[in-house]
């Protein structure tokens, strides 16, 4: 399964030797002793292979097209295959990184701790990468104050071109950053550019170059390189416990799948540029086996002209020494056909692993594209108000759709088998029948019923005639508790409200 991809411009600074060095050096300094390959000693050989069936590492120079290609590969004692495939052409000066991990299915999944390669902070330290039109491939945000506003008014409204996307994050009402900037351009360095708002004073003005959609009050909007069809994707601040780590695990994910599920061209992939290398020897291999054909045929006919001027002897002589010449030719001829035979079943190999990865490519660009639909065990835009609140609302509203569903039908077995499956804990249940046992004889706002309100999230505040209360504090979701009830059903009335409300 398909990790992570991506295709950067490198410089001139980066020559061959200074790739497979770097890539050597990437390997030799892990800080995982188990994967280190012991013993690499590069005499600046091309197509070499180091280590052992479990542990190794191959490069490979396919002159032809001036491209090296280098693959690292690791079997760990689960049987999980680890590859990571370091691809550069200098001719077109651009190099494709990409990790894989084979047998678990679940690969396709984005881990929550996944940063991309460090070996992309050992392009950028050494400064081998080339800038993506005005912005620098790094693993530091850029700050935008009020003399890049033209830059990122260009990015909102689509006019600049660039490859990578760029991420721009806006800072909260308080002038605050909504995430951790440094730790999110440190995981999405290669594939993303986080361009960060440095101060909240720059929002009027970038309002009014964007006429209104640029992105405010912490939220995060993710924009993707003009010529592809991917839509501009927004995520919204919510102010809350944990909210930063959440809105940085919204994001990242995005961009890992939107740089997986691009098209590699084929010499930008390992298996590529092994099945170009054995598709040339394969041609030199039938040019060979013309050219003795053509040798052998020439030598038959002299060979005949020769044995018509000899004596019997001598023509018997001849005719054993030319036989025996013949059967060594046609040794060769039948090794060519041979090894002709390994490199097509090669190649036809190399050819199933690339359609293998192209369906990968189909199968992430259609996950991506679901993402629009949110799964139901992914977040939105809104955040949970206290643990597990938002997928227990969701389960509620299942549980209570089950009553409608014809029993046994397709529809009722699914939503069941959802409720079943996800540890049902019926929170907003338990905080309903709270209430409905708190305000059944309301006659006034008492210190208990206050501090019971309190206790569930719901801050109030005095209005004059009435109390306003209002959950969590977020201003959507409020109701009105009179000060002092005179109808007995209003205790009733004001837990249903709430209820309606929150739950």
């Amino acid at each position: 399964m398909l990790l992570f991809s991506t295709t950067l411009e490198i410089n001139k600074n980066l020559t061959k030797y200074a790739f497979v060095s770097l890539v050597i050096k990437w390997n030799q300094t892990s800080p995982y002793e188990e994967n280190i390959i012991k013993g690499i000693k590069w005499n600046e050989e091309y197509n070499i292979r180091y280590g052992n069936d479990k542990l190794w590492l191959d490069i490979q120079e396919y002159r032809r097209e001036n491209i090296v290609a280098v693959r690292y590969e690791k079997t760990d004692k689960d049987g999980i295959i680890w590859t990571s495939d370091y691809v550069a052409n200098f001719n077109e000066m651009k190099m494709s990184i990409r990790l894989e991990r084979s047998f678990l299915d679940t690969a396709i999944n984005i881990d929550k701790a996944f940063s991309t390669p460090y070996f992309i902070t050992m392009l950028i330290k050494k400064g081998f990468l080339k800038e993506d039109s005005f912005l620098e491939i790094s693993d530091k945000p850029f700050f935008a104050d009020e003399k890049h506003l033209e830059i990122i008014a260009n990015v909102i409204n689509g006019k600049s071109g660039y490859s990578l996307p760029v991420v721009y994050v806006s800072k909260t009402s308080l002038d605050e950053y909504p995430v951790d900037v440094h730790g999110l351009a440190e995981r999405l360095k290669g594939v993303a550019h986080v361009v960060v708002q440095k101060s909240i004073c720059t929002n009027m003005k970038l309002k009014e170059m964007t006429s209104n959609k640029n992105e405010t009050l912490g939220s995060i909007g993710i924009y993707f390189p003009n010529n592809t069809l991917e839509q501009h994707r927004r995520f919204f601040y919510r102010k809350a416990s944990g909210a930063d780590t959440l809105l940085s695990e919204k994001v990242i994910p995005i961009v890992i799948l939107y740089c997986n599920s691009r098209m590699t061209e084929t010499l930008y992939t390992w298996h590529g540029v092994n099945n170009a290398l054995l598709k040339d020897r394969l041609d030199k291999k039938r040019e060979e086996r013309l050219s003795i054909e053509n040798a052998l045929r020439d030598a038959e006919e002299k060979n005949a002209e020769i044995l018509n001027s000899l004596s019997e002897k001598e023509r018997e002589i001849t005719e054993r020494a030319y036989a025996e010449v013949m059967t060594e030719a046609n040794k060769m001829i039948e090794s060519f056909d041979d090894e002709q035979q390994r490199f097509k079943k090669q190649i036809e190999e190399l050819m199933l692993a690339n359609e293998k990865l192209q369906n990968e490519n189909q199968r992430l660009k259609n996950k991506l594209d679901a993402q629009d639909s949110l799964p139901l065990l992914f977040m939105g835009d809104e955040n949970d108000f206290y643990p597990g609140e938002v997928k227990d609302i969701i389960l509620t509203v299942l549980n209570d759709a089950l009553a409608g569903l014809t029993p046994d039908s397709r529809r009722s077995d699914i939503v069941n088998d959802i409720i079943r499956n996800n540890n049902f804990q019926k929170f907003t249940d338990q905080k309903a029948n709270e209430i409905k046992h708190l305000l059944k004889d309301y006659r006034k706002m008492t210190n208990a019923i206050q501090k019971a309100l309190t206790d569930l999230g719901f801050v109030i505040t005095d209005e004059g005639k009435h109390y306003k209360v209002t959950y969590f504090a977020d201003g959507r979701y409020h109701t009105i508790f009179s000060k002092t009830a005179s109808d007995w059903r209003a205790g009733k009335e004001s837990a249903a409200d709430t209820i309606k409300m929150a739950f």
